[in-house]
């Protein structure tokens, strides 16, 4: 049997209805900001329970324009994770701003213990990174910033409809950034993400920054970007986000039959769950003993898995510039050793889970 990682070919499987509503999109040649882009706000906006939704060109600029909606610039530094993507740093250097590391733990989050100690008086604003689908605890991160006067970007890309204490991901701070990249909870044909707020001035700001400061068609009030969500994806998105607590629901069955499937293997490790939280399992890892042997041998038999990430983000060249050595983040470290990401999607049948389960007891049974 071979389970495959994307779902793709099964979501986009019968694309008919989609194809019907672009056909009347081409017609009405609305492609720059039309009708389907404010609809899709609105649906997004309404799914996540926030007054606001922003679409944007990628995930990545949901992340950046936030920070300079805020203002930051060159000179000053962001607090985030040092176990994330690419693009939460790529956010933060893009607008000439400086990221600030601190580890992680088990579930993928920033330590919340090392938060404080990593502020300076260059400190401009935490931008916390909901890791795999699972939710920081931003009540207590919330609480720290606010002693610190500082704004929360939140980096929701990997965790829509997660939550903490029934409170959703992206109602926290200030704004929060999604990506709908073909790999997210939900996606579209290729590049697109959107911002979410509560706040009046940072939804305003944004709406400029995303269409080059345009206060209308012949006034510029602010230098910005073209940062647009196109009209032709906004179809895609509100084909895909009418089916948004579906695609978590059954994401977070697997996961847990997984959870049930590993439970008592020796070899492999389940993260720590929190009952505090819904993880909406972007990623489904394990700390696995031996990881490179398992993962070549689940490949070997029809097993599509993964690692997120072999090479930690801080250890990249693109960030020498940093001064970061290896062993500096030591959990990211061990992370970066040992953990292995199977497919976890809502397509996946029970017997794919099995295979799945079956594969990697067999691979340390044999051991």
């Amino acid at each position: 049997m071979h389970v495959r990682y994307s779902p793709l070919a099964q979501q986009f499987a019968d694309p008919e209805e989609i194809f019907a509503e672009l056909r009347e999109l081409v017609r009405s040649g609305d492609f720059t900001l039309g009708k389907p882009v404010a609809e899709f706000e609105a649906m997004f906006a309404e799914a996540v329970g926030v007054r606001h939704a922003i679409g944007v060109g990628s995930g990545t600029d949901a992340l950046k324009l936030p920070l300079k909606a805020l203002g930051l610039g060159p000179g000053d530094e962001v607090i985030t994770c040092a176990n994330t993507f690419w693009a939460t740093v790529g956010a933060i250097a893009e607008i000439g701003a400086k990221p600030v590391f601190v580890d992680c733990d088990d579930s993928f989050g920033m330590d919340l213990d090392q938060i404080e100690a990593a502020i300076t008086p260059r400190t401009r604003a935490i931008m916390p990174v909901h890791l795999t689908g699972d939710v920081l605890d931003m009540p207590r991160l919330m609480a720290i910033a606010e002693r610190h006067g500082l704004p929360v970007v939140e980096d929701g890309c990997q965790s829509l409809l997660g939550e903490i204490d029934g409170k959703r991901v992206g109602t926290f701070g200030v704004a929060a950034g999604f990506s709908m990249h073909p790999l997210k909870i939900i996606n579209v044909w290729g590049d697109a993400g959107i911002v979410v707020t509560n706040d009046d001035e940072m939804n305003r700001r944004l709406r400029l920054l995303r269409n080059h400061g345009l206060k209308n068609r012949d006034e510029m009030e602010i230098l910005g970007y073209n940062s647009r969500l196109d009209s032709v994806q906004a179809v895609v998105g509100k084909w895909i986000v009418r089916q948004l607590p579906d695609i978590a629901h059954k994401r977070g069955e697997a996961a847990r039959y997984y959870d049930v499937g590993f439970a008592d293997l020796s070899g492999v490790r389940i993260p720590p769950r929190n009952l505090r939280t819904r993880n909406v399992y972007l990623l489904y890892i394990l700390f696995a003993e031996r990881r490179d042997e398992l993962l070549a041998h689940c490949v070997a038999n029809g097993v599509e898995a993964k690692v997120h990430y072999p090479i930690p983000v801080y250890r990249q060249k693109a960030l020498e510039f940093l001064g970061h050595r290896d062993g500096d983040f030591p959990v990211t470290d061990r992370h970066a050793r040992e953990v292995i990401t199977f497919p976890v999607d809502q397509h996946l049948s029970r017997a794919e889970l099995d295979h799945v389960i079956s594969t990697v007891r067999n691979f340390y049974r044999q051991a």
